[in-house]
């Protein structure tokens, strides 16, 4: 499917505004992990139709991917709350899942444009650096609580970014992805709003 230039442009302000990332683009080197059957595509290749509004939302996902693991992994073992703690874990290894495949699939696309390959930086989207020190600098017993805030604005940003491409993408497996990346974020802020420690 060929989309009008102006679609495009539109869409990748969309995708820009909606969750692009504050470091650096997923680098083509060194080779990714091997790719988890549940996250990659029947036999693990790339998207062969990928266009560059694909490629620009693999990058920015897999740089806000690379956000959520540094997210958990930098208070896992300071979560009191079981269900928090089953949580972080999971979204942990499903993450590492989704991310080995978008890097596979951005290695893979060799004719990827200089759009999807620059690094993105721009203020506002992403975890902040504010919210990581929050994060790290949290006494015991206020990880949790702030942990459900940090993660839960971030997964929510994850998930309207999926959610945009889901409309504009133009390659099935990308798309397929990124409706898989929307329901399991917007699951999940479900479930960090809702935990009964969360409540006032």
């Amino acid at each position: 499917m060929t989309r009008p230039p102006a679609a495009v442009a539109a869409l990748a302000a969309v995708l820009l505004a909606a969750g692009c990332a504050t470091g650096p683009a997923p680098s083509a080197t060194p080779a990714p992990p091997p790719v988890a059957a549940s996250a990659a595509a029947p036999g693990g290749s790339a998207p062969t139709a990928a266009s560059g509004i694909d490629l620009l939302f693999l990058t920015m996902m897999a740089a806000h991917t690379e956000q959520t693991l540094e997210i958990v992994r930098s208070v896992r073992d300071r979560v009191t709350d079981p269900e928090l703690r089953t949580l972080v874990a999971a979204i942990d290894v499903t993450e590492a899942d989704e991310l080995a495949t978008m890097r596979g699939w951005l290695q893979a696309a060799s004719q990827a444009p200089d759009e999807a390959r620059r690094r993105h930086d721009h203020a506002g989207h992403g975890v902040s650096a504010t919210d990581l020190a929050r994060l790290r600098d949290a006494a015991d017993g206020e990880v949790d609580a702030v942990l459900r805030e940090v993660l839960a604005d971030h997964q929510r940003a994850a998930a309207d970014l999926a959610r945009a491409h889901v409309s504009a993408g133009t390659d099935e497996r990308v798309r397929d992805l990124a409706r898989r990346i929307e329901q399991s974020r917007t699951a999940e802020v479900r479930l960090l709003a809702g935990s009964p420690a969360a409540q006032p």
